[in-house]
């Protein structure tokens, strides 16, 4: 269903795809050191499998597997991961418009595959929601490669983790391959004087309320970033109309 034939034969599928590819290695990377980590937390193979693959979110997944392991509350548990995945929250009512045109199961699927790099690229390429079908039909097709290749490359990296935990060290710290991925696309989205701020204004916040439990250093940058570039964006002086 996700992978229709009209996305597959779409350029844009293409472009997606390869586009994520170059960013596929940090991805991997991440996926094998979560892999490894659940597996080494004292978690079962066939556990570790399940949450690898219902789950799909290394951040929460490498937050909540302690407390599984140390039998802390399911509600901890819960709270935990919908703290540190809040953001996600934020990527779906911006990317409301490019997608609520699609039927539902495919708008659950659409939020089950996404992530911090599929939500970044596909933003930093369609800035805006098109208004024709065949605008939104380009605009899925490289959201359909983009998903497909980073779900392939952090399942397959996150399987071997699991499965050849055993033989990889978690002092390598092949997880921050990842967030160099991150900080790379990010630098490169700072393209204006506002998307500066919010990015100045996040990473202080996350970095003076590091302190905070469960993650919640996350919650409060991106309430500040949004809190504070609202209020700048209101400050701003109108754009003169433009004459007929």
């Amino acid at each position: 269903m996700f992978l229709k034939r009209a996305y597959l034969r779409h350029p844009e599928f293409r472009v997606g795809a390869i586009e994520t590819f170059s960013n596929a290695p940090g991805l991997a990377a991440w996926g094998l050191m979560t892999g490894v980590a659940m597996a080494k937390a004292g978690m079962s193979t066939f556990e570790a499998l399940l949450m690898t693959f219902t789950v799909y979110a290394g951040s929460s997944q490498l937050a909540a597997v302690p407390l599984l392991v140390a039998g802390a509350p399911a509600w901890v548990v819960l709270a935990t991961a919908f703290c540190v995945n809040l953001r996600f929250v934020v990527f779906s009512l911006h990317l409301r418009p490019y997608l609520m045109h699609l039927p539902w199961l495919e708008r659950i699927t659409h939020g089950y595959l996404t992530t911090d790099m599929t939500y970044v690229l596909f933003t930093r390429r369609f800035a805006q929601p098109a208004q024709d079908d065949a605008g939104r039909l380009a605009q899925e097709a490289y959201l359909a490669g983009n998903c497909c290749v980073t779900w392939c490359s952090w399942m397959a990296a996150s399987v071997v983790g699991v499965v050849m935990a055993n033989f990889i060290p978690t002092a390598w710290g092949l997880g921050f391959a990842g967030i160099l991925c991150l900080i790379g696309i990010l630098c490169s989205l700072a393209s204006t004087r506002l998307r500066v701020l919010s990015c100045a204004v996040a990473s202080t916040a996350a970095v003076v309320a590091y302190a905070l439990p469960f993650k919640l250093n996350i919650v409060v940058a991106i309430a500040m970033a949004v809190g504070v570039c609202l209020g700048a964006e209101k400050l701003r002086p109108a754009a003169p109309e433009r004459a007929a």
